[in-house]
């Protein structure tokens, strides 16, 4: 099926044209945070079919915002210098519809690219620049984040690592983020586990981390 036309002459409606179909602009949240094979993407957008996710691959192609790139018998899928234009279009979504999330149901999960592309958006380099070199490990049931904050620079990538404190996370910790829980109260209500390392640590990644609700 083709992409929807709508009529209209100007910059948002060629945008939604090209990104507005369901589940396009999660495809390129994804691929934002590195290039995937096709079962890394199905694999981290559980509920879209598969048919669907061919067909939004073949129209993101069509439209120059990702390109198939080969590797070695692999085939992956990677955004263009164009697709990468979205990045500040896909954190300042996330920074709306934060607004507007509400508590997480319970059928609802946090994936590790989810999770990656809201620390991007929460994060907040003026603040990190007066704390110390810090790494996070955060594992989202059997995954794992490694997330290195130095001044104002920040790194995440997938698996562990010599971390300063390693904890626990799922979608209750838009609660902290947010700043409607404090650290110390969501490691006493389970929201947060701390695995190793001390707990007050968290007050750090609150602060570093932290997006108006």
């Amino acid at each position: 099926m083709a992409p929807r036309e709508y009529g209209q002459y100007d910059g948002v409606t060629r945008a939604m044209e090209l990104v507005g179909e369901r589940w396009a602009m999660l495809i390129v949240r994804d691929l934002l945070v590195g290039p995937r094979r096709n079962g890394e993407l199905a694999a981290g957008l559980p509920r879209i079919p598969s048919n669907i996710l061919a067909a939004r691959l073949k129209e993101l192609q069509a439209a120059g915002i990702i390109r198939r790139a080969p590797r070695s018998r692999i085939v992956i899928y990677e955004l263009t210098p164009f697709g990468r234009e979205l990045e500040p279009v896909v954190l300042a979504l996330g920074a709306w519809g934060f607004k507007a999330l509400g508590d997480p149901r319970e059928e609802q999960v946090l994936t590790p690219d989810a999770m990656t592309i809201s620390l991007r958006t929460a994060f907040r380099p003026q603040v990190a620049a007066g704390l110390p070199a810090t790494a996070y490990a955060a594992r989202l049931d059997s995954a794992d984040l490694f997330i290195r904050v130095d001044g104002t620079a920040l790194d995440v990538t997938r698996g562990d690592g010599p971390a300063d404190v390693a904890f626990t996370v799922g979608p209750g910790i838009r609660r902290v983020i947010s700043g409607e829980l404090a650290p110390a109260r969501a490691i006493e209500t389970g929201v947060v586990e701390v695995l190793r390392g001390p707990g007050d640590l968290l007050d750090r990644f609150a602060d570093t981390f932290h997006l108006a609700a």
